[in-house]
């Protein structure tokens, strides 16, 4: 279903979804024996390696210096974009979900935070106007966005596992598990700037084949582990080894390997991205869309994901800038929002899950509003140079 999806110009992650939602409510048409892979430790396990092999991919698309390297404008976007989404996202929970305890608001503002650049990177190439003032905004902006977004996940989650550990979760301990997420990914960004040139120059010694790789993969594996143990979630570890490694250290490999890791990662993150996603959609089960409390919900939370982020073309600075595009361009939620979700729906308070079945399904459906919209709107925006009117 991702190749037919591709084939109609949409995202893949849109049909392995789909597919996840198709698997996972087989019984309603009768057709029993597929419920339980939701829940199933063995593509749990293949899940979660496939999320981190996944934001590991992320990160090597930007390097630290893309995040030194961006103006004003991508910066100011990036902080509008993560700011007005979670405060939106928080809004819509107090008034529609008032029982909820108010982490389960906070979660909500934060699966509403990162933008999945992906998509959008994808249409601004497809139309031609990758190179355009717009797209490099958009791009710069996305780089920041991932690491707020990041931190915003971390320090939510933090705190809700602090209070689950019966921890009063006052002011200071939320600033402490901020500032564990901030200095995790600062200290292990600084330590892996000094420490990953070694490593690799060491390792490319062996000279045997599929080194390069393996040494990248349990780099990945161990940030992953020491984010997990400081508290944090794994694709945080995931995300920095990612961020941390760049071409130049791969050098001594010889200068033939240096895109020799992507192209190596693309075959496993291939195979196990789409457990994740098939994964994702079988936990939606769609009898809760009977209920107008979750068509509520999810038409709120799209709102206010489309909105929050169109917030952020505020920020834009400079003139003959479209800021419509800007705006549109950091819409889609993809993957990131469905990672965000699934980490709320693991989390328990006072017995009760963070993100329950209803919350989750309304989610998923925003997740796939908001990526199915960005195309045509960002198409639409950058029809003609000339912003529109009121942008």
């Amino acid at each position: 279903m991702g190749h037919f999806c591709v084939r109609l110009g949409q995202p893949a992650v849109l049909g392995e979804l789909c597919a996840g939602i198709l698997i996972g409510n087989l019984g309603l048409f009768g057709l029993g024996g597929f419920e339980g892979i939701a829940a199933d430790p063995y593509v749990d396990i293949l899940a979660r390696i496939g999320v981190i092999v996944l934001l590991f991919e992320v990160g090597l698309e930007s390097t630290i210096r893309d995040i030194l390297r961006v103006g004003l404008s991508s910066f100011m976007v990036a902080v509008l974009g993560v700011a007005a989404p979670f405060g939106l996202g928080w809004l819509v929970g107090i008034w529609l979900l008032p029982e909820a305890s108010p982490y389960a608001h906070a979660f909500l503002g934060a699966t509403l935070c990162a933008t999945s650049v992906g998509i959008t990177a994808r249409v601004l190439h497809d139309i031609g106007k990758s190179r355009e003032k717009e797209a490099r905004i958009i791009l710069g902006a996305a780089v920041i966005d991932d690491v707020l977004g990041l931190i915003i996940l971390a320090s939510v989650s933090g705190v809700i596992l602090a209070a689950e550990g019966g921890k009063a979760p006052g002011v200071w301990p939320q600033a402490v598990i901020v500032l564990k997420a901030v200095g995790f990914l600062a200290g292990s960004l600084l330590l892996g700037a000094l420490l990953t040139p070694k490593i690799f120059s060491t390792a490319a010694k062996l000279r045997g084949p599929g080194v390069l790789v393996g040494v990248s993969l349990a780099f990945c594996f161990l940030l992953s582990f020491l984010a997990g143990r400081a508290g944090l979630a794994p694709i945080v570890g995931a995300f920095a080894a990612g961020l941390i490694l760049e071409p130049v250290h791969f050098q001594a490999f010889g200068e033939r390997n240096i895109r020799q890791l992507e192209n190596a990662l693309k075959p496993l993150s291939e195979f196990l991205a789409p457990v994740f996603f098939v994964q994702m959609g079988a936990k939606v089960d769609l009898r809760v869309f009977s209920s107008a409390e979750t068509l509520w919900l999810a038409l709120a939370l799209t709102i206010a994901a489309i909105v929050g982020k169109q917030a952020c073309s505020l920020g834009v600075w400079g003139k003959d800038i479209n800021r419509w595009a800007v705006g549109f361009g950091m819409i889609p939620r993809g993957e990131v929002g469905l990672i965000f979700a699934s980490i709320g729906a693991t989390l328990v308070l006072a017995g009760e899950r963070i993100i329950d079945a209803t919350t989750y399904s309304a989610v998923i459906i925003m997740v796939l509003l908001t990526t199915l919209a960005t195309p045509p709107l960002l198409k639409w925006s950058l029809s003609s140079r000339k912003p529109p009117a009121g942008a």
